[in-house]
């Protein structure tokens, strides 16, 4: 059994002081067990105009910020999955999000569905990710699928993931405050988890920018694990047997009669 922790916390501008919470946050969830630990999104830098504070403080892969969550996991023995804006070595920045443990970045995907809706549009300022990525990484005994905020939006997002072999599902996110937005945010995240039966662990940023409603659920959408819009940690099991259990009684993946390109 896998002991996951989901970071609820507002990270701002400044890179240092997120960097040294970052890691504060990592340390906390560890001394509590966790060795699967997700941060939100935007976890490196975060700001009211991204578009305008982004581009200048984005890191590569080898920056200080990944520098850091590959020390905090390899002193952990944890996978640390967490949000940043990532300088690409062919210009332009991307909305990233990294799996990093000791041996350093197992995987990095760059958000595909870029957030273009409810009044805000990231595409005017970030590079989209490839469509064909299936990040799915094996590790602490599972197989881990990622996703970033927007993408919750998207069934088909979470479906290629399960199909790649994920029964896990991790989602950093900075879903951003408004009307009905922790509503579709609590219920998406359910929804992703009963129509693939999988666990999700859902990392969202604290207000002020963000929704809060931090929370892990169950194949069976069961929350196992939820925050309001304080920061803390939610932390619960990953059982794999509970998505055994739940395949046999719910055999809808089984039962399909189309499949996602």
């Amino acid at each position: 059994m896998l002991l996951a922790a989901a970071v609820q916390w507002a990270p701002g501008e400044d890179a240092g002081e997120n960097r040294a919470a970052a890691a504060r946050w990592i340390d906390a969830a560890a001394a509590r067990g966790a060795r699967l630990i997700v941060l939100p999104e935007y976890s490196q830098h975060c700001s009211k105009d991204l578009a305008a504070t982004a581009p200048g403080a984005a890191e590569t892969l080898e920056g200080p910020f990944v520098t850091m969550l590959r020390e905090r996991a390899a002193a952990h023995d944890a996978l640390v999955i967490a949000g940043l804006v990532e300088r690409l070595d062919a210009g332009g920045v991307a909305n990233t999000v990294v799996a990093v443990d000791a041996e350093g970045v197992r995987e990095a995907y760059r958000k595909v569905h870029l957030y273009d809706a409810f009044g805000t549009s990231e595409s005017d300022w970030l590079t989209p990710g490839d469509p064909a990525q299936t990040p799915v990484v094996e590790a602490l005994g599972t197989r881990i699928g990622i996703q970033t905020c927007y993408d919750l939006r998207f069934p088909e997002s979470t479906r290629r993931l399960v199909d790649a072999g994920a029964d896990v599902i991790v989602v950093p996110a900075e879903w951003v405050r408004g009307p009905q937005k922790e509503r579709h945010w609590t219920t998406l995240v359910t929804a992703r988890a009963i129509e693939s039966t999988v666990h999700v662990v859902a990392a969202d940023q604290a207000p002020p920018l963000a929704a809060g409603c931090t929370l892990i659920v169950d194949p069976m959408g069961i929350p196992l694990a939820a925050l309001g819009d304080e920061e803390g940690i939610a932390v619960a099991p990953i059982d794999a047997a509970v998505t055994e259990r739940t395949r046999v009684r719910n055999p809808s993946l089984a039962n399909r009669r189309y499949r996602v390109a």
